[in-house]
């Protein structure tokens, strides 16, 4: 099916656009009272992410209410853990919670990434519902959390600000840590590879928890399993978003994806410097400014345009939207993305 707007997809593949597309992190939740009249009827956030036909509602209502460029499937990282066979609930302020972890040789036993596709159809049948009901409007974005990411919550349990129980297991328990790792790039190739085959344009990976690690221990680490999800999507464009990592966008810029996501703390041209040219930016205005004035977000949103220049530049926030951010701030940042004109070179 032929987009109709497919600015997003030829600003991912470095090529010229009319102007910069844009899309928003988190941009089908809780900023909408759309969704939360939607999460309502579905009684939790974990049944919305279950139900195709819920969860496609919510991924539909940020193109049709505030006009992004792009439709992002509206699911969860932690998918994946649940499907390999550690479940975890939802607690209400306070983030996601697993019962059991992985702290051991016996805990891992537990785990199977086998018949990855089957166990999480409902994702895939919501990216198909999805894509049917967008009829070529935008392109539709399938994503998953970075192997390490999905580590950290797999062996601390819960959120954290310091994650030492994963950092130790990689000190302590190397060749543990790597196979866990292991199977969890596994299971992601294959569920992106499942969300591509239901309709996914593009697919972003969210290493969330980047930030956590030494420059050494990323590299050691991290980058060598998002370099196999890369490399298993050569036809396919791919973003990486690595939070707080900006001592590894060099690395970064050495795997063979097409965007890198820069969050707010990075400035475009120290991103643009060590990514080089050959890779499109995503980003990255600090999500914090849409508290202001409309005044205030249309004077930084230009400065981050011109920042990053007419081309390879996916606008969005540096992180994902706030939750109580009103939702008309949200649409002023997003009108003067598309209302921007670049002074062309």
């Amino acid at each position: 099916m032929a987009l109709r707007n497919d600015l997003l997809l030829r600003a991912a593949r470095g090529e010229r656009t009319e102007r910069t597309p844009v899309w928003v992190m988190r941009q089908a939740g809780r900023v909408l009272p759309e969704y939360r009249a939607t999460r309502a009827r579905a009684g939790s956030f974990l049944n919305l992410v279950r139900t195709p036909e819920l969860a496609c509602e919510v991924t539909l209502q940020p193109v049709d209410l505030l006009g992004v460029d792009a439709a992002i499937i509206f699911s969860d990282i932690l998918v994946i853990p649940e499907a390999l066979g550690l479940p975890y609930t939802m607690d209400e302020g306070r983030g996601p919670h697993f019962e059991h972890t992985i702290r051991n040789e016996q805990d891992l036993l537990r785990l199977s990434a086998s018949e990855m596709e089957g166990k999480l159809e409902y994702v895939t049948e919501a990216i198909r519902m999805t894509r049917r009901a967008l009829d070529g409007r935008v392109p539709l974005i399938g994503f998953a959390g970075a192997p390490w990411t999905i580590f950290c919550y797999m062996t601390e349990g819960k959120g954290s600000k310091e994650f030492s129980v994963p950092r130790r297991m990689l000190m302590e328990q190397p060749a543990l840590a790597q196979r866990l790792l292991d199977m969890i790039t596994t299971a992601t190739i294959e569920y992106l590879r499942a969300q591509v085959r239901a309709g996914a344009d593009l697919v972003q990976v969210f290493d969330s928890w980047a930030g956590a690690l030494s420059s050494d221990m990323y590299s050691r680490f991290a980058i060598p399993a998002l370099d196999r999800i890369v490399r298993s999507f050569p036809d396919v464009p791919v973003t990486l978003f690595s939070k707080g990592a900006w001592f590894a966008l060099e690395a970064l810029s050495e795997l063979p994806c097409q965007v890198i996501g820069i969050d707010w703390h990075t400035t475009p041209a120290f991103a643009r410097k060590a990514v080089g040219e050959n890779k499109t930016l995503q980003g990255n205005l600090d999500p914090a400014v849409l508290y202001g004035s409309p005044e205030e977000i249309r004077r930084q949103t230009r400065e981050m345009l011109t920042a990053f220049g007419p081309r390879q530049h996916i606008a969005n926030l540096g992180h994902g939207v706030y939750p109580d951010i009103h939702p008309d701030h949200l649409r002023c940042f997003i009108d003067t993305v598309q209302s921007y004109q670049h002074h062309q070179p």
